[in-house]
């Protein structure tokens, strides 16, 4: 009994030592709640962690995109800016660039391998044109020297070019006049006639007015240089004068580029493309805001006719106004989509142009990192996809070279092209997906493929070009001339500019010296009062 109570007592003290119930679930939710809130600063430093490792990885892209437009401007200033050969150092490489795990026809690499084949040099300086004047300048013999010979000969030995400095003389034009007198001594003058001047009374001879036409719109030379020359060789016209006469004489060639215009609007095939010009004295428009030329290319062979417009707008309303009565069926651009609204609506078939494509993946790969080199390196997805295009090009350089007719040319893709350009779609579709979005790559492929259905029609017909080169070419010189004067002071004088652009390159465009076109048609424009006496200045009427 005496065990019993002691133990008994000694459970008692313990258990008046142990806590309570409620101690004990006080105790437990203390723990959970320490336990909550070292979950949640795990999750708050986990979180921290994933958004830095975001805006390090957002940064380091956006690096990426920096470094790629750095590369890219540097190309563009230091670089070539010719985009022939782009491939050039990968040329034995070939195989690499085309199949790139993706495979390819082997007759494709024949093609690029074709055209990317280094030009032979020529075997030494061309001879001067059998068309210059030759003036012959004999090397004779003393009379000592024959003395005892049996005959003689001359023997060319060297051709020289010869430069005659230009010089300024003054034209005095003498009309003779004849006194008649009548019975009665009434006495009346006869005049002989005297050829008219489209200018009237100015001081310009026609010659002169084609020397300023030429420098300024062939040669590139501002008016300021033109006022220097002409005081060095002794006509002191000032700039302000012979802006007065390009603007005046535009008057009287405006129906000869109307005409022009009619005729590029009834061809069947029209190029079109744009370029800015500044006009310091634009109505509502800031002097360094952009204002347009406008320039389209089309007519058949031997008549093509090459215009420029002046806007200072660059808005489909424009294309709508340029392409007014048009009968053309096929009209291309570049990507530009203010050309799709009237396309549409006239019914014209909308091409497209692989040059545009192309410049989009030679910037891409200007823009990539160089690789160092190596054997086995492979190929970025932009040079897969030039030499793809390039051997869509050596197709056209074969038929070119061929000299094949229209109809041939448009067999002659169906069976070359059209399977390259399927395949080169379905290539463009499987890497899209494989590239970072905010690459120059993605945006090469991202370009193509929304220009797909434009770009190629161009196998629709024989007569249509892979590209818009002719009107990217015909408003270079456009653009090289503006590097020299800058800018028109006024919308006249840069619609003058247009009239003095359009008819020199569709003089070029015809295989015409423009000299020789516009002293034809600037010799003869006064007389002209006709449509048929204007059609008779066109430049195949000269030809």
């Amino acid at each position: 009994m005496r065990d019993s109570a002691q133990s008994t007592q000694w459970i008692r003290k313990i258990g008046a030592d142990l806590p309570t119930r409620d101690a004990l679930l006080l105790a437990l939710q203390e723990q959970h709640t320490r336990n909550d809130a070292l979950v949640a600063e795990r999750d708050q430093a986990v979180d921290a962690v994933d958004k830095k490792s975001e805006v390090i990885a957002s940064q380091q892209k956006r690096i990426r995109q920096l470094e790629e437009y750095l590369r890219l401007a540097q190309q563009k200033r230091f670089g070539s800016s010719s985009e022939k050969n782009v491939l050039q150092g990968d040329l034995f490489n070939e195989a690499e660039l085309l199949v790139d795990g993706q495979g390819d026809d082997s007759d494709q690499l024949e093609e690029n391998a074709e055209q990317n084949k280094p030009k032979k040099k020529g075997g030494g300086r061309k001879g001067l044109s059998a068309s210059l004047q030759r003036i012959q300048q004999f090397h004779c013999l003393s009379e000592e020297q024959k003395a005892g010979a049996i005959d003689t000969f001359f023997e060319k030995t060297k051709e020289e070019l010869d430069i005659i400095p230009a010089k300024a003389q003054v034209i005095e034009h003498m009309q003779e006049k004849a006194v008649f007198a009548d019975a009665d001594g009434k006495r009346t003058l006869v005049t002989a006639e005297k050829a008219p001047h489209p200018l009237g009374k100015a001081i310009a001879s026609i010659s002169l007015l084609v020397f300023i036409i030429i420098s300024k719109y062939a040669d590139g030379l501002p008016l300021y240089r033109l006022e220097g020359i002409l005081k060095r060789y002794g006509g002191e016209i000032t700039r302000t004068t012979m802006a007065n006469w390009l603007i005046r004489l535009c008057t009287e060639l405006q129906p000869v580029v109307n005409l022009l215009e009619e005729h590029l609007l009834a061809s069947q095939y029209i190029q079109c493309d744009e370029t800015t010009v500044k006009v310091l004295k634009e109505p509502g428009m800031i002097p360094t805001g952009k204002k347009y030329m406008w320039v389209m290319r089309g007519g058949p062979p031997g008549r093509s006719v090459v215009t420029f417009n002046y806007d200072k707008s660059r808005a489909g309303i424009v294309v709508e106004r340029l392409l007014a009565g048009t009968q053309c069926a096929y009209f291309q651009t570049d990507g530009y989509s203010a050309y799709d609204a009237i396309c549409t609506a006239e019914g014209i078939v909308h091409l497209g142009c692989w040059d545009h494509v192309r410049r989009k993946f030679v910037e891409a790969l200007s823009a990539a990192p160089k690789k160092g080199k190596s054997k086995n390196k492979k190929p970025s997805k932009a040079q897969v996809a030039i030499a793809k295009i390039g051997a869509l090009y050596a197709i056209e350089a074969r038929m070119d070279k061929q000299q094949l007719d229209d109809d041939k040319r448009k067999a002659y893709r169906a069976q070359h092209s059209l399977p390259k350009l399927k395949a080169l779609h379905e290539w463009l579709i499987e890497n899209e997906s494989k590239i970072d979005k905010d690459s120059k790559t993605y945006g090469a492929i991202s370009y193509a493929l929304n220009q797909w259905p434009k770009i190629v029609r161009y196998c629709e017909h024989g007569a249509l070009r892979i590209s818009n080169i002719l009107a990217e070419n015909t408003i270079r010189p456009f653009a090289v001339g503006r590097k020299a004067w800058l800018f028109a002071d006024t919308p006249a004088g840069a619609r003058a500019s247009a009239i003095y652009y359009t008819l020199i390159e569709t003089a070029k465009a015809n295989g015409i010296d423009p000299y020789d076109y516009l002293m034809f048609l600037i010799g003869n424009i006064a007389k002209a009062d006709t449509v048929e006496a204007y059609e008779a200045l066109m430049p195949w009427s000269m030809k």
